[in-house]
């Protein structure tokens, strides 16, 4: 038997524990004598979910990246006719784009979305085509067809450099390359022949996956293409189906709609293949609070926590005061004012709130509270802000926006008094707050009647700068979440009325949001706090005339370099 080091001109090496990794090390074999097993770095292939289309939709095509798709063309169902419909991903949510020029179904992609590429399909009862149109980033034009006529194919590539695989009217593994004017055959066919199949990548590092076959219904499996021959991943779709669409690189794949049986689904999955263990982020559930109720505030992050204040339907505003350990609410020393809809901040040893309304005439209060970890003190008031954003800690905070009205009110505390400062670009109130005195940051929002923001801006410790919005216009309560670096905003009011609660979670990178795992519950008027990749919701509303003592727990994504185990001796 030949040996690894006269295969590939390099020893095993012999070490006490795994090196660092990264993607110099991919392919290489070492021996950890401490656990006595023999390790390789390799590609990790997975499917996870993402955000649905907006319209379901099954035998349409995709192009473009895992974060930036088109999809266009196919039906969502009888009687729909064959559409033009184009829309475009851009990492969470689709929109509506400029259409086809010919409606089709069973057609097949590639490109880009300023460079696209929509080959094949039917346009009418069993007519296959081979039909190619080229999208320049506003409109399609007419190009040299396929050779072969077929429908229920599958693409990918570039405009100038493509794939078609798959298709016909029955199960077929015949692959053409495009090089930007006209097609031509490739030698290479797929393992398993099949139609209905979709596909990502480029013309020589591609994958295929899903479909059906003459014999075997839907098809969970990916295979993937290396520019000479077909061979199996380890990784499959979550859910078995035909009529999908993909676009992506043989790296990162993009799976969307199609049919796994009535009736026609919007589902998406992303597919990655590389040397990292990816986790998607995620919330999940935790502790319900002793007490339920709305438009409280929160402190700290988890595993620790503290929600104090809020609006109990049928009882009023509260003090009650809770602190949460990871897993369970515990109650606490009452605030001294009981008030609801403040700015609060800090952490669970060390929290402030301030202001909000506690019920009396003219509604609204500027009374500061401090908590130490036992009890709260009266300090210094600050200003009389209801639905303000506040960030920072009980010796450095700020509070800023809030009503009467939408203020643009700023005010900073260093522990014992409260100054003015520069206000913000953007009125508002309801907003949510995030950051540390002189890193601050504000987030959506709503001005009067009932509009509602997207905005964001940052404070640098002096004045405000509007930066990036985010990707859903929504009011807020939470405040003390994230940095200006790794920002984080969930649920909140999308519009009103009809009350339409947010599920949603953004994350922020210092430059851009993008959207993340939602909410397993819509609400708003939640306690909210944490960091981005520790954030905490609790209590709030999940719908008129009520109050909940829900909490859910979120941790970010992560990718993680993990070598594979080969021999256990």
């Amino acid at each position: 038997m030949a040996e690894y080091e006269s295969i590939h001109g390099k020893r095993v090496r012999y070490l006490s524990s795994d090196p660092t990794l990264d993607s110099s090390y991919e392919g290489q074999v070492w021996y950890n004598s401490t656990s006595g097993t023999n390790k390789t770095l390799s590609q990790i292939k997975s499917w996870s979910s993402s955000g649905s289309l907006n319209t379901a939709r099954k035998e349409l095509a995709g192009a473009g990246t895992q974060t930036a798709t088109l999809a266009f063309g196919g039906n969502s169902g009888p009687p729909s006719p064959a559409s033009t419909v184009t829309e475009e991903y851009n990492g969470f949510s689709w929109s509506e784009q400029n259409d086809l020029n010919t409606g089709r179904r069973f057609l097949a992609g590639a490109g880009t979305t300023s460079a696209g590429l929509a080959f094949g399909g039917r346009l009418g009862p069993g007519s296959s085509t081979g039909e190619t149109e080229e999208y320049n980033g506003t409109s399609w034009a007419e190009q040299n067809d396929l050779n072969t006529p077929r429908q229920m194919l599958s693409g990918c590539g570039i405009q100038t450099s493509a794939l078609a695989f798959g298709g016909t009217t029955t199960a077929s593994g015949a692959t053409e390359e495009y090089d930007g004017t006209s097609w031509t055959t490739s030698p290479g066919s797929m393992n398993t022949a099949r139609r209905y199949l979709a596909g990502a990548g480029i013309q020589t590092a591609a994958s295929g996956f899903g479909g059906s076959t003459d014999a075997a219904g839907y098809q969970t499996a990916t295979e993937e293409y290396d520019g000479v021959s077909w061979t199996n991943s380890s990784a499959s779709l979550s859910t078995g189906r035909n009529l999908l669409s993909g676009s992506g690189t043989l790296y990162a794949g993009l799976a969307f709609g199609g049919n796994s049986g009535p009736p026609t689904t919007g589902v998406t999955e992303e597919y990655n293949s590389n040397i990292n263990a990816i986790t998607q982020a995620a919330w999940s559930s935790g502790g319900a609070l002793g007490t339920g109720r709305y438009a409280l505030q929160g402190a700290g992050t988890t595993p620790a926590g503290l929600g104090f204040g809020g609006y109990e339907i049928g009882v009023g505003y509260k003090n009650e005061t809770e602190e949460y350990n990871g897993s369970s609410w515990s109650e606490q020393n009452n605030m001294n004012n009981a008030r609801g809809y403040m700015a609060g901040f800090g952490t669970q040893t060390a929290a402030l709130a301030s202001g909000g309304n506690d019920g009396s005439p003219p509604g609204k209060t500027s009374d500061t509270e401090e908590y130490n970890g036992t009890s709260w003190s009266e300090v210094n008031n600050g200003n009389d802000q209801v639905k303000g954003g506040g960030c920072g800690t009980q010796t450095a905070g700020l509070t800023f926006g809030g009503q009467p009205g939408a203020r643009t009110d700023t005010a900073e505390y260093d522990g014992t008094n409260w100054t003015s400062s520069n206000a913000m670009n953007t009125g508002r109130t309801t907003v949510g707050g995030g950051g540390t005195q002189t890193a601050g940051m504000a987030m959506c929002g709503e001005t009067p009647p009932s509009v509602r923001l997207a905005n964001y801006e940052e404070y640098n410790g002096t004045s405000w700068t509007a930066g990036s919005n985010l990707t859903i216009a929504r009011n807020v309560f939470v405040n003390n979440v994230g940095t200006q670096t790794a920002g984080l905003m969930f649920g909140g009011t999308i519009s009103s009325p009809p009350l339409v609660l947010g599920n949603a979670t953004e994350e922020y990178n210092g430059t851009s949001w993008q959207g993340v795992a939602n909410l397993a519950t819509g609400r708003t008027k939640d306690g909210g706090t944490g960091i981005q990749t520790a954030g905490l919701s609790f209590g709030g509303q999940t719908g008129p005339g009520n109050d909940v003592t829900n909490t859910e727990e979120f941790v970010t994504g992560s990718e993680t370099v993990t070598a594979s185990t080969l021999t256990t001796s």
